[in-house]
């Protein structure tokens, strides 16, 4: 029968919709036609891209030419300007601010048919030293907040390009939702002094119901509360509230985790559209030993509709126990 369940960290309901259990092949998406002509991303369009900012290629290759096998580029067509003055204003009533920030397209291979599902395990690691590298640098600047990292993947799921794909962007206020999970995180270590992302992971493993994968520093599971279809998230077993914090080591085994999860999805649901997002916390100190970092991974199966909107809950038909069964049956 149907049953309500509840976020620990945001204290958000779901409903899982067992009445309307699905299995993967029940999840009809629209296959995307490939594009073909002219593409920026592509080797040999370097220069209508705006200059890069980092790139990883050969030493004796010019920057913003061929050569690259994963390069940084800023947005041509931004969301936010770092060459923008910080400036705070009210409308009347209404508060409004300059539109500073980063805004960052990290192109993730040359290969304009892949996709990270599909990458070995060093273009996967390249990728990810390349979220890490920029995560870095543009955290110094003292004006910027948060820095987001997330992927697009499929026009459904928001990408303008077919291109392998992600973005960054860094603003000076921390989004609404990390404020949610701070926020819940703060209540629950007040309440019983333990970092609640912790905590669900030993659940996880007591109960190992809707654990996907893990590996020596992470952990992917299909959370209890999931509110898309094969919602996964990736979290690091050791404590640790911010991405940068990542070590050498783990870049290599969160690299890894990351691709086979996205791997998994794409077998199972037939490559499908996604969005994934790195949450981190806002600064180096702040939510140190209540916040913990983490990635979520949210497939595009269906439309958020009218109920979600009005309510705030969301409608999963796909059991989180299920989503990690079917999921786990993918060879690696």
């Amino acid at each position: 029968m149907p049953e309500y369940r509840k976020d620990p960290v945001v204290r958000r309901w779901v409903i899982i919709a067992t009445e309307r259990a699905k299995r993967p092949h029940d999840f009809s998406v629209p296959k995307e036609e490939k594009q073909g002509g002219f593409c920026p991303f592509d080797y040999g369009n370097e220069h209508t891209t705006p200059p890069e900012v980092l790139a990883f290629r050969p030493e004796d290759t010019e920057p913003n030419s061929p050569g690259w096998w994963v390069r940084v580029v800023p947005n041509k067509f931004p969301a936010v300007d770092p060459n923008i003055e910080i400036q705070k204003y009210g409308h009347g009533m209404y508060d409004a601010m300059a539109g500073f920030g980063y805004h960052e397209v990290i192109v993730e291979t040359p290969d304009h048919n892949s996709t990270f599902a599909l990458y070995d395990d060093k273009q996967a690691k390249e990728v990810v030293w390349a979220y890490v590298k920029r995560y870095k640098e543009i955290e110094k600047d003292e004006r910027i907040k948060y820095v987001l990292i997330f992927r697009n993947h499929g026009a459904l799921g928001g990408a303008s390009l077919p291109h392998p794909h992600s973005q960054i962007i860094a603003i000076p206020s921390i989004p609404k939702r990390v404020l949610e999970e701070m926020n819940g995180a703060k209540d629950y270590y007040d309440y019983k002094e333990r970092c609640v992302f912790c905590d669900m992971i030993s659940q996880e493993k007591i109960e190992n119901r809707r654990i996907i994968e893990e590996n020596e520093h992470f952990i992917a599971f299909a959370p209890y509360a999931s509110r898309f279809q094969f919602e996964t998230w990736i979290i690091p077993k050791e404590h640790s509230h911010n991405f940068g914090l990542i070590s050498e080591e783990q870049v290599e085994t969160f690299a890894k985790i990351l691709r086979n999860s996205l791997y998994r999805i794409y077998k199972v649901l037939d490559n499908p559209p996604y969005n994934f997002v790195i949450h981190t916390s806002p600064t180096y100190e702040e939510g140190k030993i209540y916040y913990h970092w983490h990635v979520e991974i949210m497939p595009r199966l269906t439309r958020v509709a009218g109920f979600e909107w009005g309510s705030g809950f969301y409608i999963n038909p796909v059991p989180p126990e299920d989503a990690a069964k079917y999921l786990k049956t993918v060879e690696i």
